[in-house]
């Protein structure tokens, strides 16, 4: 296996290998690309199939759920089908299921193509990753991973300006066929210019079925348990049941894979200082990543009451600051020490969260400018040095277990921030409100500017309020309230994101782009 992976990386690095693994990132943007422009169109869809509206967050979950337990195999794929193929039968099959979404007519239809879709969609991830460290030398690993990494936090950014826009402009059955000539045209740029290798069909009968439904099980469960605790809650006997089959399941299969000698998903990679150090950040960045796409469409469309298009035009501040940062980050990225970029990437990008924890009630696209530009610039050095440290260390012929890992702890992450994030607004935002009254009715001037009273009503205020005015001030006071559980949310998420700082130092050095290829 680690003699047909060396053999994929050509001598130098020739214009087709550069074709075939851009061919590569345009597939992986698609599949990204297709979770957020989806996200913003739910309601649209829902009224065309007349879906329940307690059914429809089904259409993401599908997809999250397939995409999640596809990323981990992405290692026994490549074992068994080559990098190439593996890119090449998982864009046709994306493709295929994309046309599938759109011809849909009803809500089982599309929720049927949505898992064979995300299913082909997680495993594009992971191997642009592995293609990075498997098709490049050292010299070019830099750049290679810049312009995968730049494609992967873009998609998310542009998601709801390219949604909104599809939506508004044809329909929501061109959510889906966008992605049709872009993947075909991967699919044979791909097929004609990444290096052949021969298949391995004895993969096959080594596949460990048991360890692979348990892996299925746990990742499931997980999943369905961080979609149902926020509204149903956390102790709730739905969702203690699913985590405790989460748990089991998981550790059976923890038990069983370590025990093979050839595991469905390699988790000695676990055992590599970098590669866990660089998977932890991997998780962190996760949570921030993810949390904060979403809280501010969160916050645009709920507060502040813009469309699917105002919102992307509003974050695409985020990219624009990523675009232009990336050049600098190729270039510190070969000269510096990867833990030094890390450190300072992850600081930088907590503090940019946390600017965002100081909003009120009347703050749009001018005070969320300078967090959102701040956060641009981190990411980069949020992603390229911790891949850096988890894969450029590792032999060849681990990376594609490796990358599956890796980025199945991103997911993971974004996963649980986001259940963290849901859960803070709802348990939240009623105290905190019941909080703003009582200032109100003490004749507070700080809190009634933050709500947005006209002072002179409140200004020697004290005691209830009659039910006119209450009638008037309840509407402002709940919106108000749930400006403030979101400050908490973005607050929680800055200080989850800084901490991830403390597990910098347990990394080994890795060499830098200019040094010779450690394969």
């Amino acid at each position: 296996m680690s003699e047909r992976l060396q053999a994929a990386r050509p001598d130098g690095t020739s214009a087709t290998v550069w074709l075939g693994f851009l061919a590569m990132c345009v597939g992986m943007f698609m599949a990204i690309l297709d979770v957020q422009v989806v996200a913003t169109s739910l309601p649209t869809i829902q009224s065309a199939l007349d879906i329940d509206p307690d059914q429809m967050s089904w259409i993401q979950t599908a997809y999250l759920i397939a995409e999640v337990v596809a990323i981990p195999l992405t290692g026994l794929l490549t074992r068994l089908l080559t990098m190439r193929w593996l890119f090449v039968v998982a864009i046709g099959l994306f493709v295929t299921a994309s046309a599938g979404c759109a011809a849909s007519g009803s809500f089982g239809a599309l929720v049927a193509w949505r898992v064979l879709q995300g299913f082909s969609g997680g495993t594009l991830i992971p191997s642009v990753f592995t293609a990075v460290f498997i098709l490049f030398p050292n010299a070019r690993q830099a750049l290679a991973t810049t312009i995968a990494g730049v494609l992967a936090v873009l998609a998310p950014t542009v998601g709801p300006v390219v949604g909104g826009w599809l939506t508004q402009t044809y329909s929501w059955h061109w959510l889906f066929l966008i992605n049709i000539l872009p993947g075909l045209a991967s699919a044979v740029l791909a097929a004609r210019f990444l290096p052949r290798q021969a298949t391995d069909p004895s993969e096959l009968r080594h596949l460990d079925g048991l360890s692979l439904l348990l892996m299925a099980t746990s990742l499931t469960s997980l999943e369905l348990s961080l979609k149902e605790a926020p509204t149903s809650g956390w102790t709730s006997a739905y969702v203690l049941s699913l985590l405790a089959l989460c748990l089991v399941s998981g550790g059976i299969f923890i038990r069983r894979t370590l025990r093979r000698t050839r595991p469905v998903v390699d988790l000695g990679n676990f055992g590599d200082r970098n590669f866990l150090v660089g998977s932890v950040l991997s998780f962190v960045l996760g949570i921030g990543l993810f949390g904060s796409v979403y809280l501010m469409p969160v916050f645009l469309a709920f507060i502040r009451g813009h469309d699917a298009l105002e919102i992307g035009m509003t974050m695409l501040v985020t990219g624009i600051a990523q675009l232009i940062t990336a050049p600098l980050a190729v270039a510190l990225e070969k000269r510096m020490d990867a833990r030094l970029l890390s450190a300072a990437g992850f600081a930088l990008f907590a503090i940019g969260v946390g600017m965002s924890a100081f909003q009120d009630p009347r703050s749009d696209y001018d005070a969320m400018f300078w967090p959102q530009v701040v956060r641009g610039v981190a990411i980069m050095f949020c992603l390229l040095p911790p891949t850096r440290l988890a894969l450029g260390t590792l032999p060849a012929d681990r990376v594609p277990d490796a990358s599956g890992l890796f980025n199945l702890m991103r997911n993971l992450g974004g996963a649980i921030g986001i259940a963290l994030i849901d859960t803070i607004i709802y348990t939240r935002a009623e105290p905190l409100g019941w909080s703003l009254w009582a200032s109100l009715q003490a004749g507070d001037i700080e809190a009634a500017a933050f709500v947005g009273v006209p002072l002179q009503a409140i200004s020697g205020h004290s005691g209830s309020f009659d039910a006119d005015a209450a009638a008037l001030l309840d509407p402002l006071i709940q919106t108000a309230a749930s400006v403030q559980a979101i400050n908490e949310a973005w607050l929680i998420v800055a200080i989850l994101t800084g901490c991830a700082l403390l597990c910098v130092p347990f990394a080994r050095r890795p060499a830098v782009a200019d040094e010779p290829a450690l394969h």
